[in-house]
């Protein structure tokens, strides 16, 4: 009969495993559930700051919820964009405005949503270019940054194609003076 593992060994190996067991659930967690991401750009403004960061809920995307009209959504780049160069790993953040079905215009530097002018309280520029009507085709959505006149956004590439989201983002927890929930 071999010997028994002594004390200390079995509460090393009880660590080790404890340890892993953290690891893999924080890996899980983040994989599937919720991501850290910091703001690299002034799109956003002055909804997000630069180097703002906040966390991304990804759960919902996941289970096939839609986000609604106002969500922060984060999402990789469209097929448009990767066709032209841009990386097809790097994510971008934009506000959704157009669900599908929705019939969608920027006239007089205003975002119209079917047939009635949008309102949109983060807004502190008119926006500085007309955009055609369009319908959202089903399985997209229209995502337009807060910074209308210098964002690369839904306006020069069109609709998103849901698949590219990987989650809304919910909650800034960086810079302190400004953590809580994004509306």
């Amino acid at each position: 009969m071999a010997p028994s593992p002594s004390t200390p060994q079995k509460g090393l190996w009880g660590q080790l495993r404890g340890l892993l067991l953290v690891a893999a659930l924080a890996l899980l967690l983040r994989w599937a559930v919720l991501e850290p991401r910091w703001i690299p750009s002034g799109s956003m403004l002055p909804s997000l700051q630069l180097e703002d960061r906040i966390l991304v809920w990804k759960l919902g995307q996941r289970l096939g919820q839609q986000p609604q009209r106002g969500a922060i959504v984060v999402f990789h780049a469209p097929p448009l964009l990767q066709a032209r160069g841009y990386d097809p790993e790097a994510a971008l953040i934009k506000r959704v405005v157009g669900l599908p079905g929705d019939q969608l215009a920027v006239h007089n530097g205003e975002l119209i949503r079917n047939g009635a002018p949008a309102a949109e309280p983060w807004l502190t520029a008119a926006m500085a270019y007309e955009l055609e009507p369009l319908q959202v085709p089903e399985k997209n959505l229209l995502v337009l940054g807060d910074n209308r006149n210098a964002s690369l956004d839904s306006h020069l590439w069109g609709p998103l194609p849901e698949q590219e989201l990987i989650g809304v983002a919910i909650w800034r927890y960086w810079p302190l003076h400004r953590f809580g929930p994004l509306l």
